[in-house]
C-alpha cells in the first residue's frame, strides 16, 4: 500500500523504527497476528495511538482480526526505505567509526557499509570488519563509482563541516551526523543529527525528575 501525499509528524516517524523492531521480535518468534490491544501492551504505547499512527499509512489492521504481522512488518519496511539495501560510507576511522562499521545489524536492516576514510595515513588499507580504510582523497570518486548514498561523519566538529561542504556535490542523498554541530547542505541532502550528548543530558534530567518524584 503507498503512503498517503501528506505531512507525517515527527513524533510517528520516530515511532515507526519501534513498531518494525518490535514486530521483528515478534515474527522470529511464530506470531502471526495480533491485537492492537495485545501491540499496545508490548509497546507501551495506547491502542489508539497504534491505530492512529498507522492510518496515516493506511491503517494496515482488520477490525475483528487485528494486525498480520508479517504483512504490518514489511509495510513499515516499505514506509521506512529499507526494503532495499541503502550503501554507507564511515568518515573517520577512530573508535566510533570502527563501531559502526563493526555493527552487524546494520546490513541486515539493508545498510551495507562499503568503506571506512581516514585522514592517518597509517590507517589507511588496513580493514576493520572485512572494511577497508580508504584515503580521504578518494572519496568522491569512490560515492561516484559504488552508488553511496549515505556519509556516516564521526570526525570533530569543525572536520565535519568541511566534509559536509565537500560532500555537496558528490550525489549523497544523507548524512548521518555524529558531530556536535549543524551542518549546512542543500535541501536534497537529509541531514540525521545524533548528538550523543545531548541524548545523556536527558537521561540525566528523567533520573532526575523520577527523583524527586519518589
Amino acid at each position: 500500500m503507498e503512503q498517503k501525499e501528506k505531512k507525517i509528524s515527527k513524533a510517528i516517524i520516530q515511532r515507526l523504527p519501534r513498531y518494525y523492531r518490535y514486530l521483528g521480535e515478534l515474527l522470529s518468534t511464530g506470531v502471526d497476528r495480533i491485537s492492537s490491544s495485545d501491540f499496545s501492551k508490548l509497546m507501551g504505547v495506547t491502542a489508539s495511538q497504534i491505530r492512529q499512527d498507522l492510518n496515516n499509512f493506511g491503517g494496515f489492521g482488520q477490525q475483528g482480526y487485528g494486525y498480520n504481522v508479517k504483512n504490518l512488518y514489511e509495510e513499515i519496511g516499505k514506509i521506512l526505505g529499507i526494503d532495499r539495501v541503502h550503501n554507507i560510507i564511515v568518515i573517520g576511522a577512530g573508535n566510533f567509526g570502527k563501531a559502526l562499521a563493526g555493527y552487524s545489524d546494520f546490513e541486515r536492516r539493508g545498510f551495507r557499509i562499503k568503506a571506512l576514510f581516514d585522514k592517518d595515513a597509517s590507517k589507511v588499507g588496513k580493514t576493520y570488519s572485512g572494511i577497508e580504510i580508504l584515503p580521504m582523497d578518494s572519496i568522491k570518486d569512490y560515492i561516484r563509482d559504488n552508488n553511496i548514498e549515505i556519509a556516516a561523519l564521526t570526525v570533530p566538529k569543525d572536520s565535519a563541516i568541511e566534509l559536509a561542504n565537500e560532500l555537496k556535490d558528490t550525489g549523497i542523498k544523507g548524512i548521518w551526523n555524529f558531530a556536535h554541530t549543524d551542518l549546512d547542505v542543500p535541501e536534497d541532502i537529509v541531514v540525521e543529527n545524533v548528538h550523543l550528548s545531548e541524548s545523556i543530558m536527558r537521561l540525566s534530567y528523567n533520573m532526575k525528575s523520577r527523583s524527586i518524584g519518589r
